[in-house]
């Protein structure tokens, strides 16, 4: 790559989820950036947003990236001035305005022009008595930084905010202790790691996780035969459905019928289907949490799979295994170590997801990094030897949880 600029070949996106207080995802924010070094949607950032509204909403398709909901995506001035926003359909589009916009007459005429067309707008960052003020007309969602405005200040732009009929997102709630004071100062929508935070359950289900758990552990037993995984699947129905449909989804390219649930396991094969009960199983053991928890894990699986294939020492399939009990802490409510206990991880495997550095954490870090849109720390990984390698494996994920999630196989 050439040290006079970025690489204009490459955007990266990732997303994160926008969920309601049940725990629904009703959005994604587009997370993207022209290359490793940027780090702010300016300038360089400008290049980012057009291409991500040209290529890769184009190469992609949204759909794909968002899971068909709703893209909350940033807008700079100059493509809200350039009406850039327009080359969607309102519908499927939010745009972010972030609080360094300077508010002046050309951004309320571009905004009103915008929301008089049908298209939703977000007030990122949003702070009472800022300039941003003036632009609260035609905003149909408000977004706060909960970790630097105080809590009593939440509570009253809620309050102004829910008079107004605006729906407030919480943004930057990374604890389920701050989801919790957010709900009950009057956030509606709420954006963060706390998804991803362990959280212990109680009441029924631990019987229930305890069988999934041990299911899960049976199929990843090395020495497992057909016949052994042929009754394991048997027992489950509903495993037993999904293994008999996925013969016919363009996810597995395989089509026919079959007479048996032990014709569907010999076409597919022994690798592939204890891959794919798997995470359907993990999909069963997150019951009690959110169930973007378990897109992120099968997200994360596929990721870390297609990234393996590049990386000496490092097997694919055990790589899949890495990224998909990568949230089970979180899933089981349990701690990781704990989390683990029943599954017959290797021992490196095991490290690696007790955050030990080895080179199935590297790649899972790289993953991780990617997601929340830390780009240079994705980029920078050892293994990372080629700009386009993380970009192209998070977006085959992408295509792949969608297609599966298309095919009835997530719980």
């Amino acid at each position: 790559m050439s040290s006079s600029g970025p690489d204009l070949r490459v955007v990266h996106v990732a997303r994160q989820g926008i969920l309601d207080a049940r725990g629904h995802v009703i959005g994604y924010e587009l997370l993207y950036r022209g290359g490793p070094q940027d780090r702010s949607v300016t300038a360089d950032g400008d290049f980012a947003g057009a291409r991500l509204l040209a290529d890769a909403v184009l190469d992609l398709r949204l759909d794909t990236i968002t899971d068909g909901r709703t893209a909350f995506i940033n807008l700079t001035r100059s493509l809200l001035l350039s009406g850039a926003a327009t080359l969607l359909r309102p519908e499927v589009a939010v745009f972010e305005l972030s609080d360094d916009i300077s508010v002046d007459g050309d951004v309320l005429e571009a905004c009103r022009s915008l929301s008089s067309s049908g298209f939703r707008l977000a007030l990122d960052e949003f702070t009472p008595g800022s300039p941003a003020e003036a632009l609260l007309p035609f905003a149909s969602f408000v977004k706060v930084d909960v970790v630097n405005l105080a809590r009593p200040d939440v509570v009253m732009l809620a309050k102004r905010l829910a008079d107004r009929g605006l729906p407030l997102i919480a943004q930057r709630v990374e604890t389920h202790e701050a989801f919790e004071w957010t709900r009950e100062a009057g956030c509606t929508l709420f954006q963060g790691r706390y998804v991803c935070e362990p959280q212990a359950y109680t009441g029924g289900g631990v019987a229930t996780q305890a069988a999934h758990l041990r299911l899960l552990s049976a199929l990843n037993q090395p020495r497992i035969t057909m016949d052994e995984l042929e009754e394991l699947v048997k027992q489950d129905a509903v495993l037993s459905l999904r293994v008999l449909q996925c013969i016919n989804s363009a996810a597995f390219a395989i089509r026919r019928e079959v007479r048996s649930i032990r014709e569907a396991l010999v076409f597919l094969g022994m690798g592939p289907i204890r891959k794919w009960a798997s995470v359907w199983c993990l999909a069963k053991l997150n019951v009690g949490s959110t169930s973007e928890l378990a897109t992120m894990a099968m997200l994360r699986a596929r990721a870390c799979e297609l990234l393996a294939a590049d990386v000496d020492d490092v097997d694919p399939n055990e790589m899949f295994l890495v990224g998909l009990c990568s949230l089970m802490d979180a899933m089981a409510g349990r701690p990781m170590k704990d989390a683990l206990a029943d599954l017959p991880l290797t021992e490196r495997a095991r490290k690696a997801l007790l955050g030990e550095r080895n080179p199935l954490r590297s790649v899972l870090d790289a993953v991780m990094a990617y997601e929340v849109g830390s780009w240079e720390e994705a980029l920078t990984s050892e293994f990372v030897t080629d700009e386009l390698i993380l970009p192209r494996a998070y977006g085959s994920a992408l295509a792949w949880a969608r297609e599966l999630s298309s095919a009835n196989f997530s719980a």
